[in-house]
């Protein structure tokens, strides 16, 4: 038998740093592709489908689609830029046989692009580099081409992956060109780019069926999705299959519907044949690293592994006495049944029970992670509250391991000092330090994760909201010493009602406030951070008495300092290990874990 090669089509991945523009490099290469009619309204960004990737601008989950070029059907996958998502980009880059690693012609190779550059590297793959946005009133391509060099040389990258092909770009106006001096004139280039130097997917077509699946969907019509690569061989619809799992365990299905990708819409096909990236319906429990297989001759294809998480969470049901009365979800049953549907889809996430069947632990490969689920659940309608992030320790040789972040930070030259002197406490290690452009300067830190718990938001204080940080996973070393926890404590609310400005004014003199008048609340939930290191009780709800010769109405008089808008991050990253956060579909609140003040004074007596 004789190794087929289908030139009819490419399979190709979109690599690049958050905030690069692959999921705008890859609109400009549907619109020119014509996938839209002429008079259809098109999104922007209209791979990013769910609310949450909109609002943020980021790319949560990977997306499949293609385009036509000269009669080759090129078939695309945007993958997310974020190391907390990284489970996405490594199964991704197991259907592909190329990827276009984007980069920003201003800002340069950044942590996340080596992050996804050095997995797709591991695959031997020969990576396309797109320079984009280069019509950037700063842009400096050739010195960000240099550094993309050096980056791969770094990285291990053999000779035929160093001679990498070069593309300039800027997405946003549609046009790309093989030299800088070229005109501006459309998306070809990169197209012909893409055809010459993407291998065509190559094996054996007469051979038994096998096809890899590594990524999920789900539909309520047909149920769950299965799609992947035909690595071997050719399938069918109504084709009976075995379904191969992980653990190397073979169960017969049959196929249901068998599709193929178009444009952004899924097409519904008889028979798909070798190196198509097809999705597949029938099968109700497939999941993601599992092979379908011919019956007759059922093997399966090897897996990655995916990275582990690196923090955990408990997440449980919410007992505060605002219970109930924001949330259609709120019991831990249906909090339970939620996890367990959002573990068929998200492989970098683990969820374990506890001795308790209102507290559940879940891991995940950041704060950026967890929080994302948070966040959608809420949307959802679910209800419950979360601890403080704790990272997860390994142990070898009898010697406790954690988890250490590479950090980059580009900040203006005058905030460098107060940066540095915040990262000390925190166990960070400084391993380089370059002028970045304009004024800026980048310093390249090892950190411990759970010395970056809580630092976001004082980064962005101290710098008032200049400096940029990015961090990803490095590896695992000997435990560093202790880092101390918050250094100011809580403004704990002393009653339940609302709160008025009378008693938040009188508040505020002790500290910063979070909350603002006619705010419900109840005793033992967070009114604001303390200027000192204890927690204080205040008493919010506290109204002005009447006397004979002022009126209740002076309030009006008081002056509140603006209250900073906490979000979600924001509030999980300010909590103390004796605090959580409760989240509800409409608001989002902080609290002690023990409400009583007496029961707080006892424990903390004991402690």
């Amino acid at each position: 038998m004789e190794l087929f090669e289908r030139n009819d089509i490419r399979n190709i991945a979109i690599i690049a740093h958050v905030d690069h523009g692959k999921t705008t490099l890859v609109d400009a290469m549907l619109k020119q592709s014509h996938v839209f009619r002429e008079n259809e309204k098109m999104d922007e960004r209209v791979m990013d489908s769910n609310d949450l990737e909109k609002e943020r601008g980021i790319t949560i989950l990977s997306k499949n689609t293609s385009v036509s070029y000269n009669g080759v059907k090129i078939n695309i996958i945007d993958t997310p830029g974020h190391a907390d998502f990284g489970g996405e980009v490594e199964r991704v880059l197991k259907m592909v046989d190329s990827v276009l690693l984007v980069v920003d012609a201003y800002e340069g190779a950044m942590p996340q692009t080596k992050f996804v550059l050095k997995k797709a590297l591991e695959l031997h793959l020969k990576p396309i580099v797109v320079i984009n946005k280069i019509d950037k009133p700063n842009a400096r391509p050739e010195e960000v081409i240099d550094e993309i060099f050096d980056l791969f040389v770094e990285l291990g990258a053999d000779d035929e992956q160093l001679d990498f092909p070069i593309v300039y770009a800027s997405a946003k106006a549609g046009h790309a060109k093989k030299e800088l001096g070229d005109p501006d004139v459309d998306m070809e280039p990169l197209f012909d780019t893409i055809i010459k130097n993407v291998k065509a997917p190559t094996g054996y077509i007469d051979k038994p069926l096998q096809l890899l699946v590594t990524t999920i969907d789900y539909n309520e019509y047909v149920g769950r999705i299965g799609i992947g690569k035909l690595e071997r061989g050719s399938i069918q619809k109504n084709q009976q299959v075995t379904v191969i799992g992980r653990d190397g365990t073979k169960r017969n299905v049959k196929v249901a519907n068998l599709y193929v990708y178009n444009g952004l819409k899924r097409e519904e096909v008889d028979k798909a044949q070798l190196g198509e990236i097809v999705a597949v319906s029938g099968i109700s429990d497939i999941n993601i690293g599992e092979t379908i297989a011919d019956t007759s001759c059922p093997e399966p294809v090897e897996f990655v592994d995916i990275d582990e998480p690196t923090l955990s969470m408990y997440f449980m049901v919410n007992n505060s006495p605002f219970a109930g009365k924001e949330g259609d979800y709120v019991t831990s049953r249906q909090l339970r049944d939620r996890f367990f549907k959002e573990l068929e889809t998200n492989v970098s996430l683990r969820v374990e029970e506890t001795d308790s069947p209102d507290r559940f632990k879940i891991s995940g490969r950041g704060e950026l992670h967890l929080s994302i689920l948070i966040e959608t659940m809420r949307r959802e309608g679910y209800e419950f509250q979360v601890s403080k992030p704790s990272v997860i320790y390994h142990e070898e040789n009898g010697v406790k391991l954690e988890p250490i972040e590479m950090l980059t930070i580009d900040v203006p030259e005058e905030f460098m000092g107060v940066v540095m002197e915040k990262l000390g406490p925190r166990k960070a290690e400084m391993i380089n330090m370059t002028s970045a452009v304009n004024g800026y300067t980048r310093l390249e830190f090892k950190i411990p994760a759970r010395g970056l718990i809580g630092f976001r938001n004082e980064f962005m204080t101290d710098t008032k909201g200049n400096g940029i940080m990015n961090h990803v996973f490095e590896s695992y070393e000997p435990y560093k010493g202790d880092i101390p926890e918050r250094t100011r404590g809580s403004l704990v609310v002393f009653e339940t009602g609302e709160a008025v400005t009378y008693g938040l004014f009188n508040a505020q003199e002790r500290g910063r406030l979070f909350i603002e008048p006619g705010t419900p609340v109840y005793a033992g939930m967070i009114a604001g951070e303390c200027s000192r290191a204890d927690d204080i009780d205040v008493n919010v709800c506290k109204k002005k008495h009447l006397t004979n010769t002022r009126s209740s109405g002076s309030d009006d008089a008081l002056k509140l300092v603006p209250i900073p808008e906490m979000s979600l991050e924001q509030c999980i990253e300010f909590i103390a290990s004796d605090e959580y956060v409760e989240v509800t579909p409409k608001s989002i609140r902080m609290r002690k874990s023990l409400l009583d003040s007496t029961e707080r004074k006892r424990a903390s007596r004991n402690k």
